[in-house]
């Protein structure tokens, strides 16, 4: 039996950096992980693990432990990569143009692999059955609704995740109770004005100038409205206007996001940003669409289960420290709304953040992350 102990997993490490390589080397987008469905579950088959009928078009869900009898419980991490180009040097870097795992996916469905080795190893001695959730679509795609709405964890009653830091030690784990991860609102807005010659300015309303004044306006949501004791984050991201020098546009267009740890606080930056968006285009006698929504709420690590969490990592002799809130968004929080659980970190050393076409996610702490998730898993059940 593979123990779970430090020291005993060099075959378990190298096993897993095979994985991972070549999972970096093929990502795929939101919604579109065939490829890496497809070897997913080949290697879960190839192990005799279980794989689960949910209905999902990517991503899969599989089981360990009996059917029928005892607790269960899940664990979770995200299979899709970003619309990026890589720029890491790394002899495994993206054969995909344009596609890239920067967030770190490819380093948690290896390391949920290798728990899934560990518990199918350990699958007579489980005292009831471990749903594991290789979720697509996390990078704005609904892939935690679609798990959700397939029925497959309506059973469950605790969940665990995990994520990358590239800001943590290597192979430190860090966790806390409450929010951790933001709630995330995105924005969509377009204003409409008169395009014309760029020659005669005076005979078009311009929604470039407005775009720009808008820009500058909405900091001040954060400078000036905001107390410095919460933490929201507003940026504008995508700018479209124009396609060649001396035409006005008839319209520009920005996008962007808006963060904060409440949804009672995101309602409110999202309605400042529209009203500030239409008051400047009134200003400017120009029309405004105004379109927003929430991607996901923040999360909620349950208080209880965290000092589970830093029980059991103190009990494979990991380090863990409290982790630092993230203005990233995480829709693991959508499964905390409906199931007890509990996100945490794990460092990776990367140079640069996740989101960066730079970001790195050192292997080294793979068969740390996947100890991690087995003994909890194991350790859940045996908690009743």
């Amino acid at each position: 039996m593979p123990s779970l102990q430090p020291g005993d997993c060099s075959e378990l490490q190298q096993t897993l950096e095979h994985h991972f390589k070549w999972f970096h080397r093929h990502p795929e987008l939101s919604n579109q992980e065939t490829g890496t469905t497809a070897r997913i579950q080949g290697i879960l088959s190839a192990a005799g693990v279980a794989i689960l009928d949910t209905g999902l078009k990517t991503g899969l869900v599989a089981r360990i432990g009996p059917e029928g009898n005892g607790k269960v419980i899940a664990l979770r991490c995200d299979i899709d990569a970003l619309p990026l180009t890589e720029a890491s040097g790394l002899d495994y870097a993206s054969e995909h143009t344009g596609c890239m795992h920067a967030c770190g996916h490819d380093f948690h469905l290896s390391a949920m692999l290798g728990a899934a080795l560990l518990l199918k190893e350990q699958e007579q001695d489980l005292a009831g059955m471990v749903k594991l959730v290789f979720q697509p679509a996390e990078e704005g795609g609904g892939g935690a609704q679609q798990v959700l709405d397939s029925g497959v964890l309506d059973d469950v009653r605790e969940i665990y995740g995990l994520h990358v830091a590239s800001e943590l030690e290597m192979g430190l784990i860090a966790v806390s109770p409450g929010a951790t991860y933001a709630a995330v609102g995105f924005f969509r807005l377009i204003i409409r004005g008169k395009g014309g010659h760029a020659g005669e300015p005076h005979a078009c309303r311009d929604p470039i100038v407005a775009a720009a004044q808008i820009i500058n306006a909405v900091q001040s949501i954060v400078s000036r409205e905001t107390s410095p004791l919460d933490q929201v984050v507003v940026s504008i991201t995508h700018i479209e206007a124009g396609k060649t020098w001396n035409v006005i546009p008839q319209e520009a267009l920005l996008e962007g996001t808006f963060r904060a740890f409440s949804a009672e606080k995101l309602s409110a930056v999202a309605a400042r940003l529209e009203q500030i968006c239409r008051i400047i285009g009134e200003m400017h006698n120009m029309g405004v669409v105004y379109q927003w929504h929430c991607y996901t709420i923040s999360t909620n690590n349950d208080p209880e289960l965290c000092e589970f969490v830093v029980d059991t990592a103190k009990t494979l002799g990991l380090r863990v420290v409290p982790s630092t809130p993230q203005m990233g968004g995480e829709d693991f929080a959508l499964y905390q709304q409906r199931i007890r659980g509990v996100f945490w970190n794990i460092g990776v050393g990367s140079p640069h953040g996740t989101h960066h076409p730079g970001f790195v996610a050192d292997p080294a702490p793979l068969s740390t992350a996947a100890r991690l998730l087995a003994a909890l898993g194991r350790r859940t059940l045996e908690r009743g």
